[in-house]
Parts: C-alpha cells; structure tokens; sequence
C-alpha cells in the first residue's frame, strides 16, 4: 500500500514536470514516457545508489576506522562523479577539526587540523547544516592560499555534509565530523537530489563506525575476560602472587593488539619525586627496582598531567593516555632514551597513567617496533584495565610478601615473651631484671617493626642513614631466637669481624627485611646433620658489604636462577627487588661444602649512620 502511494506521488510528480516543459503528447504516448522514466532511467539510477549504498555496508569492520571513512569517501567519489572527498573529525580536546580519511589521499598536502572559527567545517559542525559553495574562488570563507590551491588540483566547488558517529560508552560523546565533497564544475547548482544522496552516504558512515565499534567492544570484552580468568587463576594459587609470573601470563594476550616488545609498570613514591620500575616484560630487559626522577619530561607528562591535550606532530596527548608515535622526533624523551628505543627498532611508545582517588600511582609503558599512528578507545580502554588489574596483583604481591616478612619477628617476639615469663615464673625478678629488659626491649622492637611492615602497603617509609654492621648484628640474634624456637640442632652460629661503622642510605625496614630473608633461607640450608651459620661485614671499595654463610652447597646451575629470585620460596624474590630498590647487588658462591651470599650496597660516606 505504502509502494502504491509513493508510485502514485512519483508518476504525478513526472507528469506536472513534463507539462511545465510544456510537453503535448497524447495521454497513452504520455503514459508511456513516464513508464520509460521510470524503468528506464530512474530503476537503473535507484538500483546504483543502493549499490553503492551496499558497498559502504560491506566495508570490513576489521580495518581501521581511517581506512574506513577513505573507502567511503571513494564511494562517494565515484556515486556523483566528483573531484574529491574527505572527511574531517572534530576533536573537543584542541576544539579543532582532523582530517581522517580522504580519497584521493590529499592528506600529505593538507593542514593536519582545522579550527571551528570561521570555516566552513566549523559552521557545519555548529550549525548541523550543509553547506554549499558553488564557487570556492568567490568563498570568503576561503583563504586567497587555499583558493589557489584548490583550484590547482581541479576542485572548483564544494559541498559539505555534518556526519555524527555514536558512541557506545556513557562516558564519550557521540563524535562530529564534516563530510566534504569538491567538484570540477564551476558555478555549480546543487541540486536538492545530490544533496539528499550526499546526506544518505554521511548517514551509512554512522553505521559503518557503528558496526566496527560494536565488534571492537566484543573484542575487548573477550581480551578483557582472558585477563581477568589469567590473574583470577594465578590469584587462586596457594603459593601466591609473583609480578613477573603475573606479567608473563597476561601481557600475551593483549601482544595482538599492538605487536608488543616490551611492557613495564611503575609506581610512584609517596613524595612523587621518584617512580620505581615495579615489574617488565620480558624481566631480563628491565632493571626492576629501579628508581626514576619525576624531572624525566615523559613522567612528568605522566604523573603531573596538566595538558594542552591532543595531537601533535609526534604524540598525542590525553588525561588517559599518552602515544608517542615519532620517538626520534619526540619532546618528553631524553636523548638517551631516544638512543635506546633507537636500538631496540622501537617506533610507537605507549604510557597509560593509572590513577588512585584522582591522583597517578601507577602507570603502564608499552614499547612496539610495529607504527601506531593512533589507538581506538576501546584498545586504550584494555590496556587501562590490563593495568588496573596489574595494580590489584602488585598490591597482593606486596601483602604475599609482608606476610613472608612477619614470620621470623612473630617466632622471635614469641620466644623472648615466653623467656620473660620463665624468668618471672622462677621467682628471681632481681636478679635477672637486666635479661628481663632485653628480652622487652626486643619485643617492643619487634612488634614495632611488624607494625611497620603492615604499614609498607600505605607508605613506602623514609631513607636514612645506617649502620649496617649494625643492623646485620641485630638481624642475626632475632634470627638466632627464631632458630632456637624452631628447635634446630646442631647449628653453629658465628658472628665473624663486623666493621663499624658502615653507613649506607635507605630505608631502615627494607634492610631489615633483605637480611632477615638470607638469614632465614640460610638457617634452613644447612644439612640436618648439622653446620655453620656466620656473618661479617666490611668495606669493598665503594661498596659496603654483609655476608652471610652457610654450610651446604647450591647445584652450580642453580646459582644464577637464585640469583634472579627463582628459588621456590618468596625469601629471594623479595631480597632481589628490595636490593635492587636499595640501589645494591647480590653476589653468590657456593663451593667447598659452603655457600656464600653477599649483599653490597652505596657506602654512604660523610654522615654519621643513625
């Protein structure tokens, strides 16, 4: 009935037409003129408008969106016979206008981007109007430069069309843009018809994105849930969580989306002066523990966000990403830097700023030797909660470990406790007042630190001068407590020279823990049948260095997976990164029935240590 109505309207409209043209036919030769009309000229004309509608439709969703909108613009081209097409996006960061895609491809020789102030893509934009210019040599909205070099390539008018693209978060705007249309004839009366198809062909680019933005989202929920099902199975182990083994299991699943090399997460101190290098992939080629300047232009950048936002020549700037797509040419990295990612044929940078409470704790860095020119928001939306859930499993990681750490103070602070109440249990107070105090005093210490360590989640702790002899002596009677609570036989323990003073600089907690680890793996190492414990402490150099020994020998190919904390337990995974944070290094021998592990760390010389 509708199909009748519009046939009805359509051989009405022909024949007022015909008539004006003052016609004179006969009512058959009439009737026959309109019915050739209309399957002559019109079918043949409908049925190519719906192809080429058809061929917009059947873009492959998979390209990207650019590649998209220049194959658009060469269906349009190629529909009504013009000279040129391009699209342009608005970007409400910079408030200017992109070009996205043309067809011929006349980016190379057009500005990158256009302000909405009086041009005719912003007028459009504004006004959500064509806009058309029969004479782009008399626009005024041209420049004398950009007449000229219009008519150079053969664009004598024009014809622009607003496009919308929708968006599929309720955090993003729909997204406007212009489609502009350039023709060879001068003088050009646009007719009603090409600027109705003209507006169908902007319409289909909306369905197009449509398309390709819905198969994006179920890409990034299937990329999504492969990251959530790694770090939920990795989480359900009893043996806990370990960054690296974390990184390793789910940085491959977003290597697709960006051809990967290199991935690092870092954290940044409570004075947010310095961020530490927290985990890499791969770990071999990252110095985790590492710490940076805030002063570095590209954490800056990062951790201080303050715009202008949007795209520039090498980079593009956003609060919830930064992409350096040019590294070579870049501003916010270091000549040094540059030379690296040089070296390492990197050519597209990635950094993803991770935020507590509005405020940048962490953020990610991806390194890709593949070119980037740009990131869709659905790629930057996984990558931002690949890292969100990176920083859940670092604050797990952190608790695993603290929880490791209490052990040998808890056995300590129990055996002092249960000494003090023998001594007040056989009735001599007076008498063994003086042991009375030391025991308390070490419990106080103890419960003190413990605290301490719940408290390493919150707060990083401040640096200090030390006196590692010291903290080394002490470290080994809480050790030997912890030893005689677990009822070991047969060990010896040694306290060898101890040179004092030896000053470093660093956190007194992250010291404690290292040693308290050594001692505790090396109590464990010794064989049944018995053997030595024993420390020392001396200069080297720069370096100031304690060691620790312990009957029993590691298998030589062991050595170097200790070395890089791949023992079975957590006790050297969290000894390597705090020496690391510490600035240090691990040496380990182990032959002639004895192994030996020493730390070095800076010699801080010229302060007295605390």
């Amino acid at each position: 009935m509708e199909f009748f109505k519009i046939d009805q309207q359509l051989t009405q409209s022909l024949l007022s037409a015909l008539q004006e043209k003052e016609c004179h036919l006969s009512a058959p030769d009439l009737a026959g003129v309109i019915e050739h009309i209309k399957e002559g000229v019109l079918s043949h004309y409908i049925h190519l408008l719906i192809s080429h509608i058809e061929n917009i439709l059947d873009i492959e969703p998979a390209l990207s969106e650019r590649e998209i909108l220049q194959k658009v613009a060469r269906n349009v081209v190629g529909f009504l016979g013009a000279k040129a097409a391009t699209l342009r996006i608005y970007d409400p960061f910079r408030e200017r206008l992109t070009v996205f895609g043309s067809y011929p491809d006349w980016e190379t020789d057009r500005k990158a981007d256009i302000s909405l102030e009086d041009t005719i893509a912003g007028e459009v934009i504004r006004t959500h109007r064509c806009y058309a210019v029969p004479d782009i040599e008399k626009e005024p909205k041209y420049s004398e430069e950009k007449r000229r070099k219009m008519v150079g390539k053969g664009a004598r008018s024009m014809l622009a069309i607003p496009i919308a693209l929708s968006s599929f978060s309720l955090k993003e705007l729909d997204t406007e843009g212009v489609l502009q249309i350039y023709f060879e004839e001068k003088d050009k009366t646009f007719t009603l018809l090409e600027t109705k198809i003209a507006e169908t062909f902007a319409r289909r680019v909306s369905h197009v994105i449509a398309r390709k933005r819905i198969l994006d989202l179920q890409e990034m929920n299937t990329v999504k849930d492969k990251i959530f099902e790694q770090i939920f199975l990795k989480i359900g182990r009893r043996e806990g969580i370990k960054m690296k083994d974390l990184f390793n299991l789910v940085i491959p699943e977003v290597a697709d989306i960006m051809r990967i090399q290199r991935c690092a997460l870092f954290s940044v101190m409570d004075d947010r002066q310095n961020v530490v290098l927290e985990a890499g992939f791969p770990e071999e080629q990252h110095g985790i523990g590492k710490i940076f300047s805030v002063k570095e232009p590209y954490i800056d950048v990062l951790v201080n966000s303050r715009g202008p936002y949007g795209e520039f020549a090498d980079e593009k700037i956003y609060p919830n990403y930064i992409h350096i797509h040019n590294p070579e040419k870049s501003r916010f990295l270091t000549p040094d830097l540059k030379a690296f990612l040089k070296q390492q044929q990197i050519h597209s940078v990635l950094y993803i700023p991770l935020k507590v409470e509005n405020e940048v704790k962490y953020f990610l860095v991806f390194d890709a030797q593949s070119y980037h020119r740009r990131f869709s928001e659905e790629k930057i939306e996984i990558f931002t909660f690949l890292g969100k859930e990176l920083m859940k499993g670092l604050r797990l990681e952190k608790m695993d470990d603290i929880l490791h750490d209490f052990k040998n103070p808890a056995i300590a602070v129990s055996g002092f406790a249960r000494r003090v109440r023998k001594y007040l249990e056989d009735g001599d107070y007076l008498g063994k007042r003086e042991k009375i105090d030391q025991a308390l005093e070490i419990i106080q210490q103890e419960t003190a630190r413990i605290q301490e360590l719940g408290l390493t989640l919150y707060d990083e702790g401040r640096e200090t001068v030390l006196d590692l002899s010291e903290i080394l002596r002490q470290r080994f009677r809480i050790n030997e407590e912890a030893v005689r609570e677990l009822k070991r036989k047969n060990l010896r323990l040694e306290e060898k020279i101890l040179e004092h003073p030896l000053p470093i600089c660093g956190n007194a907690l992250m010291v404690e823990r290292v040693l308290d680890n050594l001692l505790n793996n090396a109590s464990k190492a010794v064989p049944e049948t018995g053997g030595e414990l024993a420390i020392r402490s001396y200069r080297e150099e720069s370096w100031a260095v304690a060691e620790i020994s312990n009957t029993g020998e590691i298998p030589a190919e062991d050595c170097n997976r200790f070395l890089q904390g791949e023992g079975k337990g957590r006790g050297l995974h969290i000894t390597t990164r705090l020496v690391k944070r510490l600035g240090g290094r691990i040496e380990l021998a182990s032959r002639n029935g004895t192994t030996n592990f020493r730390i070095y760390l800076p010699l801080h010389e010229g302060k007295q240590a605390s």
